[in-house]
């Protein structure tokens, strides 16, 4: 039997002689992990990523995610990404799959809530169910989600995201607006893209 490369998909839509995003292969030991990539592709928009099965679990998230439990945020699937991408911030050149800027807007570890309720399931489980009930403890997110999968979207299914009511829940505030730097070095969009020759 052959072994599927879930990152397949991923390696198809780049020249990763060309762009500094990292070719894969890492494994991670510990809690799982989770990312919020802020990107400046051909629209502004936030990439939500977590460690489910040895891979990136990938979603785009046009509006960003919300600490405001009555905002449901669209989540749309994308390729799985290698683990190390957790840690990528930089410039993917122009003429390349996603080229613009990308910022680690957000990053830590987060628990699957449901592994800890009567009816334990595995993250893997969760996903393939469609619901995924998660508590994130990031730099800047946290506290309890809830992704579930809708029937819309046709072939290209469609997730909603988002806030439980809990105590880091905030109805006031815009957090992607009060918080737009990165979460790792605090720079601004710009700025990783005036740095892009460093990388």
């Amino acid at each position: 039997m052959i072994k599927r490369d879930p990152l397949a998909a991923y390696r198809a839509k780049r020249d990763l002689g060309k762009t500094p995003e990292p070719l894969g292969g890492e494994k991670h030991d510990g809690a799982p992990v989770f990312v919020v990539q802020k990107h400046d592709a051909s629209h502004l928009h936030y990439d939500l990523r977590l460690e489910i099965g040895g891979v990136l679990k990938s979603w785009a998230v046009p509006k960003g995610p919300s600490l405001d439990p009555k905002v449901k945020r669209l989540a749309i699937p994308t390729e799985d990404h290698p683990l190390d991408y957790a840690d990528f911030e930089g410039v993917i050149p122009e003429g390349e799959y996603g080229a613009g800027t990308v910022m680690v807007w957000d990053i830590g570890t987060y628990r699957n809530l449901k592994s800890e309720t009567q009816e334990a399931h595995s993250i893997d489980e969760n996903y393939e169910q469609g619901h995924l009930e998660i508590y994130l403890d990031g730099k800047k997110l946290k506290g309890a989600f809830t992704m579930v999968r809708t029937k819309r979207g046709g072939a290209k299914p469609q997730w909603l995201l988002w806030k439980k009511k809990d105590d880091f829940a905030d109805t006031g505030h815009d957090i992607l607006i009060d918080e737009p730097n990165s979460a790792v070095t605090r720079r601004s969009l710009g700025q990783i893209a005036a740095q892009k020759g460093d990388q």
